[in-house]
């Protein structure tokens, strides 16, 4: 799965992997296991759907459903992948 995202996959964060909100801060968290990444804009809304029950059609529907006119359709996949590349997603 290199390159396009298929559509049917079912993302889910990888086990060493937790999305947590910094209430402090006011910001959305991928912690890992030595490094923090701090996500921006609607990075944790994304990331939140990404249950291994959802494919990726799905996300971006219910995506598209919370936010019309977005291009999510366009952004989402290429945005999963980067995560997935990244070993964040699997």
């Amino acid at each position: 799965m290199t390159g396009a995202v298929r559509l049917d996959w079912r993302p889910v964060l990888d086990r060493s992997v937790l999305l947590r909100h910094d209430r402090v801060r006011g910001v959305d968290l991928l912690m890992l296991p030595e490094r923090v990444v701090v996500l921006r804009g609607a990075a944790a809304a994304i990331v939140a759907l990404c249950d291994g029950g959802r494919d990726v059609t799905a996300i971006v529907a219910e995506l598209a459903r919370r936010h019309p006119g977005a291009p999510v359709a366009d952004e989402v996949p290429p945005f999963l992948e980067r995560l997935r590349a990244q070993g964040w997603l699997r």
